[in-house]
């Protein structure tokens, strides 16, 4: 298990940062998945904030999990997140993906089962610096 000065030690920590732009493909495809219609013009589905910021911010899923300790799905639980949307997602537009790992606790519930709840936040920006999106994602590391 990670030990509590590791856990504290993630509070802070900045992911490399990175660009991403949401290709048409990518997005009909997720349009798709949702069974809704495609957006009009070049509009992007607002579900595109579950992965463009973690990979336009120079991170994964599997590199979240090791910053954690845990592996596999079953270790990790979605706490919450918070989407904050400043301007409507495009696709075709390249957009600065920055943010790392805000909070960073150790619970013990009161079964005795033990859990670290992590929160990272990321923000979008466009080419001109203007906020476009902001996520935080609340994580719950099993132990």
């Amino acid at each position: 298990m990670m030990s509590q000065a590791e856990l504290t030690a993630l509070v802070g920590r900045r992911f490399p940062g990175g660009h991403y732009t949401i290709e048409h493909w990518e997005n009909f495809l997720l349009t798709d998945c949702t069974g809704r219609e495609p957006m009009t013009g070049d509009l992007a589905h607002p579900m595109m904030l579950f992965h463009v910021p973690i990979l336009g911010a120079g991170t994964t899923i599997a590199e979240l999990f090791a910053l954690g300790q845990v592996e596999g799905a079953g270790s990790v639980g979605l706490e919450g997140y918070d989407w904050e949307y400043f301007q409507p997602l495009r696709e075709g537009v390249e957009y600065r993906c920055e943010g790392g790992i805000e909070s960073a606790e150790r619970h013990t519930t009161e079964s005795g089962t033990t859990y670290d709840a992590v929160s990272f936040r990321i923000e979008l920006t466009d080419a001109e610096g203007a906020a476009v999106a902001r996520i935080t994602n609340y994580w719950r590391f099993r132990r």
